[in-house]
């Protein structure tokens, strides 16, 4: 059988819910596995491959499996149609599809329809979980490919810019030289570091269960179930309940949202550097592009801010799949209505977030003119750092080496008196170099090997 993948067209965000992520924010191969049309055509692959699994046992005949297999996913709009009489989607869905089967081939009129082998042995869950492993396996790997991209764009920006000095800063203020391509770097190793949470996280959620009402295969043979996971592409669940266990899919959440909090960390730099005080680096600019219905001059960090409020809604979304994970007994239906929300949501916002972030460092307008000069902008003391070594060298006593530099920085500070200067008239002898970034830099080169050797497909 070739399995239906589900990849129609998208339609807006889908149908899994009404509410959520808009269709603003879904790109198109992502929303097409989050349709209506594309969770029926997976639960019809689910269902085609259990009755496969069945003939195979030799409970289904031939006849009927061919009939089975000539039906098609039914419409969105003819299941609710049912439903709304069933009160019951998976019973709707069920009804619908039998409607598309045909009788078997050469079978007598008064001859039980095939439709009566599909979901055989089968509770709902069986097919809505594995279904569900299918579609987030698949997810997942859209949004790895994603962070694959992220990872490639960080780690040619971060090369490109390694050599451009700027000023780091903790707490918000001067610190030391450090690049731009350092900056990067930490980003890149950041997102390769929640790559590979999520791969881990892909493989927990890529499992099915078709074992019963309470997971004890007591009208389904265990074969049923290791045929159609085999041929998804997904492990078994080795204990179900009446479910896989929640624990899998809180997983992925959490690693989405550590995901989400990373890529947050490039959005909330660009602002920072876009700062009109700032202006070291901002985000694309595009001809005919506004910035304000007020104010013509206005050069928003929009896309960056945008990239920052979507990791708010996946760290809440990883808060309600926690929630989720426990059940009572051996299911309650507590977890459904969440994760019609929470899943494609989160799938859907990470996948856009990973986009608009590649997008941002791609075009990222850096201006190392502005670094330089806001490098220099408190007079040299960024260098402080370096006197006060120079000093201990020299054999003061490391306490009274840190007064003196200290009394004369603050005194930088309160006059604007350029730092030399001060350290001059503190009768401290600066060693020549000392206000060189180079100096800073020297064993830099180690952390650009790590970068180079960092995989980035």
């Amino acid at each position: 059988m070739e399995v239906r993948r589900g990849t129609r067209a998208c339609e807006g965000h889908g149908g899994w819910h009404a509410a959520g992520v808009i269709p603003r924010y879904t790109l198109p191969e992502m929303g097409a596995l989050w349709t209506d049309a594309a969770r029926l055509a997976t639960w019809v692959d689910v269902e085609v491959l259990a009755c496969e699994a069945h003939a195979e046992l030799g409970v289904v005949p031939a006849a009927d499996l061919s009939a089975i297999k000539r039906g098609s996913p039914p419409t969105p709009e003819r299941v609710s149609e049912i439903e709304a009489t069933t009160d019951h989607d998976v019973i709707a869905f069920l009804s619908a599809f039998a409607e598309t089967i045909p009788p078997a081939e050469g079978a007598p009129p008064d001859a039980p329809h095939p439709s009566r082998w599909v979901h055989y042995g089968m509770t709902s869950s069986d097919l809505l979980d594995t279904a569900l492993g299918a579609t987030l396996a698949r997810s997942t790997d859209l949004v790895l490919a994603r962070t694959d991209r992220l990872v490639e764009v960080l780690k040619h920006r971060a090369l490109e810019h390694w050599d451009t000095v700027c000023v780091g800063r903790t707490h918000g203020v001067h610190a030391e030289p450090t690049t731009f391509g350092h900056k990067l770097a930490q980003f890149a190793f950041a997102v390769d570091r929640t790559r590979t949470r999520l791969r881990a996280a892909r493989a927990a959620v890529a499992v099915g269960s078709l074992s019963g009402a309470v997971g004890t295969y007591s009208n389904i043979d265990p074969f049923v179930e290791a045929y159609v996971c085999d041929r998804l592409g997904l492990g078994v669940e080795p204990a179900a309940t009446q479910v896989v266990a929640r624990d899998r899919h809180a997983e992925l959440l959490c690693a989405l949202a550590v995901l989400a909090a990373t890529v947050e960390q490039i959005g909330l730099e660009v602002r920072h550097l876009q700062r009109t005080e700032v202006r070291e680096a901002s985000e694309p600019f595009h001809a005919g592009q506004k910035g304000s219905s007020a104010m013509p001059h206005k050069r928003n960090p929009i896309t960056a801010e945008r990239i920052c409020g979507l990791a708010r809604v996946l760290r809440g979304n990883a808060v309600a799949a926690l929630e989720d994970v426990a059940l009572w007994h051996e299911r309650d239906i507590t977890h459904s209505s969440v994760e019609r929300v929470i899943l494609p949501d989160s799938l859907i916002a990470a996948d856009y977030q990973l986009h608009l972030a590649a997008r941002v460092v791609e075009g990222l307008a850096v201006d190392a003119a502005r670094m330089r000069a806001n490098l220099e902008a408190t007079g040299g003391l960024v260098y402080s750092s370096q006197v006060l070594l120079s000093l201990v060298d020299a054999g003061m006593a490391r306490d009274d080496a840190y007064a003196v530099v200290q009394s004369a920085a603050m005194r930088t500070f309160s006059t604007g008196t350029d730092f030399r200067t001060t350290l001059a008239d503190a009768g401290v002898d600066v060693p020549a170099g000392a206000f060189d970034p180079a100096r800073f830099l020297s064993r830099h080169g180690v952390v650009r090997d790590r970068l180079e050797a960092l995989d980035s497909p």
